[in-house]
Parts: structure tokens; C-alpha cells; sequence
């Protein structure tokens, strides 16, 4: 068996690569291994986006709740995929609940440890939105496709 550092891990995620050794580093001491058992709220709507994760194994739900229509699930986040993208936008808080769908275990980065290394070093920052930028678009367009589900709407 292989065991691999976090390290290592973030340096073959999509999302990093290309990134210099020293700001993989730099990400992998903001980072940690996390664990969550089926059903359990990873982050809630309101609550601080103190930190964002990689899906290494399992998937998460990303839910919106009204009373109205109960839970809606507005996508479902599976194995090298982001979770908590709103660590980068102020006022840095979660628009929606995150559950874990069976076992799913994470690596969670320290928002605010990043945010504060993007802070001293802005080639860093703008390296991050550059990334990250992107995430946000595809998350937009998978609401906007719920919602026409939802509503039934069609173009």
C-alpha cells in the first residue's frame, strides 16, 4: 500500500496542478484529512466558510432546504471534486448545507490560513481565483438547471 502525504495528494488534483512546489507545500500546511459518517452536515447554510475540502472518497450533497418543498438537492459532489467554494468571496459564509452521502472522507484546507497567504502574496491569490473561478460558474449553471427542473421551465 501507498502512502501518500497530502502533499502529494493536492499535486495531483486538477485543480492544482501547475502549481509550484513551494505553494503545494504552502496548501498542504493549511490542509487535513477529515472523515464523515453517512447523514452527517459537513457545513451548514450561514455558517462560516472557514474551510473548503477535496472529495476524496464517498460523495456530498450540496442541499437547500425551504419549507415550502423540503430538502433540494442542488448537486451531488463525488470523488476530486471541490466542496465549500465560498472560502474565497466575502463575507466568506455557506449558501447552502453539505451532507455526506454514505462514508465520505475530505481534505479540508484551512480557508483562513489561505486567505491570509493570499493576503501577503498576491500572484498566489490571483493563481487561486484563477482556479477557483471557474468552480463558481459551473456551480451557477447547476442551479440554474435545478431550478428550471424544479419549476419546470424549459428554454
Amino acid at each position: 500500500m501507498t502512502i501518500r502525504t497530502l502533499g502529494r495528494l493536492l499535486s495531483e488534483h486538477p485543480l492544482f496542478q501547475g502549481l509550484s512546489q513551494e505553494t503545494l507545500d504552502l496548501l498542504a500546511g493549511c490542509a487535513r484529512n477529515e472523515v464523515h459518517k453517512p447523514g452527517a452536515f459537513i457545513y451548514r447554510t450561514g455558517e462560516d466558510a472557514d474551510r473548503f475540502y477535496i472529495v476524496r472518497h464517498g460523495a456530498v450533497a450540496l442541499e437547500n432546504a425551504s419549507v415550502e418543498r423540503g430538502v433540494l438537492t442542488i448537486q451531488t459532489l463525488g470523488r476530486g471534486e471541490v466542496l465549500g467554494i465560498s472560502w474565497l468571496v466575502p463575507p466568506f459564509r455557506h449558501h447552502n448545507d453539505a451532507r455526506a452521502i454514505g462514508w465520505a472522507r475530505l481534505v479540508a484546507i484551512d480557508a483562513r490560513c489561505l486567505r491570509d497567504k493570499c493576503d501577503q502574496d498576491h500572484d498566489l491569490g490571483y493563481a487561486l481565483m484563477r482556479r477557483f473561478l471557474p468552480l463558481f460558474a459551473e456551480r451557477l449553471k447547476q442551479a440554474e438547471l435545478q431550478l428550471m427542473d424544479v419549476y419546470n421551465v424549459h428554454r
